[in-house]
């Protein structure tokens, strides 16, 4: 193999190890991260959309600690979940093709190769959306759907920043 290819051989198989991980916590790119839409004045929708190697528990993590960081970026101290839903999916084509073999009993063998198609093999992925409320203020503590910005950006920040669990 000539010298100057080398190179860009190693850099392709490090990019490609480095798509099959989990989605890291970022702004929608791809179909994959966070986003928000203001609804009212107060009231916002927080998503965040993983791919097939992120979790479930670490999607939904990535959208409370937005829910959070949006509280607190909009000037306010706490939040309140007034809906929140998660769905799993799964992609319409994936998984590897895979080889069999067998043995009959007479002595016959056979060798099959199967390809997944139509949703085969597919890995689940996971979406998960939240409506909040931003408030300003002491957080009522008997209210079980309000969270204190700060504390969650608090306990859920070195996660964030290791980039998962």
């Amino acid at each position: 193999m000539p010298r100057p290819a080398a190179p860009a051989l190693v850099l392709g198989l490090l990019i490609a190890a480095c798509a099959g991980g989990p989605t890291p916590y970022q702004q929608a790119q791809d179909g994959y991260g966070y986003s928000e839409q203001r609804i009212e004045e107060n009231r916002y929708r927080v998503s965040f959309a993983g791919n097939s190697a992120t979790s479930r528990q670490t999607v939904e993590d990535y959208l409370l600690y937005r829910g959070a960081e949006l509280t607190v970026q909009t000037g306010h101290d706490w939040f309140e979940v007034v809906h929140r839903n998660t769905v799993q999916d799964y992609s319409s084509f994936g998984g590897s093709p895979q080889m069999g073999l067998g043995v009959g009993s007479g002595g016959d063998f056979g060798v099959g190769l199967s390809f997944p198609v139509l949703g085969g093999g597919g890995a689940a992925r996971y979406t998960a959306d939240m409506d909040i409320l931003v408030h300003d203020g002491e957080k009522p503590q008997q209210n079980p759907d309000a969270y204190d910005a700060f504390a969650v950006i608090s306990r859920l920040q070195p996660k964030i920043l290791a980039g998962g669990p």
